[in-house]
Parts: C-alpha cells; structure tokens; sequence
C-alpha cells in the first residue's frame, strides 16, 4: 500500500526521479575529466589526484564568501575551451544526472565563457547541445532515460547579454529552452539588461534570474516587476519580506505576489550554505517556504563545487527537516511545473514517470 506520508530511506531517494532546474554545466565536471583536459592543454591546477582536487572545490567554496566561490570557476572554464572538451563535459553531465534518477534537467551556461580559443558563441552553444544529445544516448544504453535541456546565460558585468539572448531564441527548437543573467548580483543589478528581456518577451522566450542570493528584495522585485522574470535564481532572500515572528507568518506585499503568481524560486541549499545564506538545510529557507506553499524547486547549482546531488539535496531535506515522499514529490512537480518545456510534455513526464514512480516506490 502507497504512502507518500512517511520519510523514504535513502536508497529509495536515489531511485525517485528528480527534475532539475538550475545547475550550471561548468560547476559540475568530474574531477578526473578537468585533470586529462589540463594535462592535454598545459593548464596547471591545485593537485592532480581526483580525490584531492574535489575535495580542494568543495573547501573553496566552504569560504562562506560567494566572491571565492565564484573564482573556483578559473579551473572549470580553461578545461572548456575546445570543441572536444566541451562535447565531452555536456555528454558526462548527462550520464551522470541520470544515474542520480535526474529525469528532466534544465543545465544552465554562458558561452561567452567558453570561447577564449577561438570557438564562436553559435560554436560553444552547438557543443553543449551535441554533448547533451550524446549523453541522453549513452545514458538510455544504461537504463536510464532523461531529457536535458540548454539555458543560455549572459553575464551581469559583461557586454554581450543581447547578442546570448538573440542566439538563445535562434536554437530554442535545438534544445535551448531559455536565457538567464549569472554573475554578481551587487552592483549589477537585472534593470541593467532590461532591453534584452524586453527582446525576449517580444520573441515570446523564456527566461529566469539570478536574483535575491548575495542581495536582497530589490533584486528580486526588478527581476519581477521590471524585468519580467518567469523564475528566480535562488530567490532565498524573499524571507526577508516575511514576519516568522506572527503564527501564522506576515507575508511583506512582495512575498505575498511571489507566493500569489506562483513565481517559482530555484532554491540550492547547499550553494547557500556555502555562501553564508544559511548555517544548515535545517534552517534553509526552503523549508519555510514549501511550509508557506510558495512554489519552491530544490537544485543542485554547482554539483563539483558543493560535493553533491540531487539525492544528496533530497535526503538531507528528508534527514534535517522530515520531508515526506509527499514533500519531495511536490518540489518535483514544481519543478516541472516551472519548466520551459511545452505544457503538454510537462505533464507527461508529471503523470507518467513521476507519479507512477512515487507511488510504487513509497508502497514498498
């Protein structure tokens, strides 16, 4: 008999599928693929041993400062400049969110990042799309069945957000499902790029923002509000519009529109903890905000730099705050909900992989 009400064992999380949402490609090589890749180009790096060099990422980025967090990237990125090494990186990250049951994935990048030797943006973008059709391939012949999508982001502090956005509705029938703003939130806040939104709504494009991690409510409400944000990049900082000291809360007018639109937030509690935004997944806003019934996903951000997963982000929700098969299920759901995709593919991975598979798995 199916019970969504009780807590799943930690196997029984691994076997659940997932939908992913915000996870950035070049935040979650293997360690062992950027130590061939530098040796092959000359790049030097920390140490050469895979073990040691994840772990040299997980503690970097355990600063508790988003700025040494983000310079970890050095390494990811210099190993990603030839077409070969891009193709392989895509098609791994593939393969291994399926294995992790990862069903549906929106992986996010920003090509411009990618094209120091030589490659074009159009260049960057067709690897990541092949990589990403070849891992999908490699990972049916091991049982696994997932569907990766490409976000395109353009970077806050650079120039070329208009030229990313126009490439990203120039391959949106070729696998890239949406645009997206990554880099420092201070100082380059999202009204800074409004003409590119303005270009994608008129193109009927999708896209989500970087808002609300290392700043705060006016981030998010220019992603909103001027922008026209259809998601949040983290958006943990919409607590700061919520009164927890009134039962039951007092949502600020800007919490109350997030919650009342259904504005999905990409919420990453072990990037946050990283980043200083929380101390635990205890005390992650997540928590409070699926409690509130906002829209929350749960995600990866930057597998390699946090050491984890999407079974690893589920199974401390269920160990620190006694999520239910019911709880991760709706955060699946949310996800889903919230992609990219058409509305009918949507609700066929909804009602014809997720649910089957949380009832079966919960009545063992």
């Amino acid at each position: 008999m199916s019970d969504l009400t009780k807590k799943p064992t930690a196997e029984q999380v691994k076997r659940l599928p997932k939908a992913l949402l915000h996870d950035h490609l070049d935040g979650g090589l293997r360690p062992q693929t950027i130590i061939d890749i530098a040796k092959e180009i000359g790049h030097e790096l920390p140490t050469y041993d895979p073990a040691e060099l994840a772990e040299w990422f997980r503690s970097s980025c355990d600063s508790g400062s988003l700025v040494l967090y983000l310079e970890t990237f050095a390494h990811t990125v210099a190993v990603m400049q030839r077409k070969q090494d891009i193709v392989r990186v895509a098609r791994e990250c593939a393969v291994d969110l399926a294995r992790d049951g990862v069903v549906y994935a929106e992986v996010r990048m920003a090509p411009e990042l990618i094209t120091e030797k030589g490659l074009t943006l159009s260049q960057a973008i067709e690897a990541i799309l092949e990589g990403f059709r070849e891992g999908e391939a490699e990972a049916k012949t091991e049982g696994n069945v997932i569907r990766v999508m490409t976000l395109l982001c353009g970077m806050r502090q650079n120039e070329l957000s208009q030229e990313v956005a126009e490439l990203a509705v120039k391959y949106r029938d070729q696998g890239v499902v949406g645009f997206d703003i990554a880099g420092p939130e201070d100082g380059f806040p999202p009204s800074d790029q409004l003409d590119t939104f303005e270009f994608l709504r008129r193109e009927n494009a999708h896209f989500t923002i970087h808002a609300g991690e290392a700043y705060g409510l006016p981030s998010i409400w220019e992603a909103i509000q001027l922008c026209g944000a259809e998601r949040l990049g983290h958006g943990v900082r919409i607590t700061d519009d919520i009164d927890f000291n009134h039962t039951p809360p007092r949502l600020g007018r800007l919490a109350a529109y997030v919650r009342d639109r259904r504005v999905p937030l990409e919420m990453c509690p072990s990037s946050n903890i990283q980043t200083g935004v929380a101390d635990s997944f205890a005390h992650h806003p997540l928590a409070k905000l699926s409690k509130l019934r906002f829209r929350v996903t749960i995600n990866t951000d930057n597998r390699l730099m946090s050491a984890t997963s999407m079974t690893r982000e589920m199974t401390e929700m269920v160990n620190q705050c006694d999520w239910t098969f019911q709880d991760l299920q709706r955060v699946t759901i949310n996800a889903l909900k919230s992609s990219f995709i058409p509305f009918e593919e949507r609700l066929a991975i909804i009602e014809g992989v997720v649910k089957p598979a949380y009832l079966k798995i919960s009545g063992e």
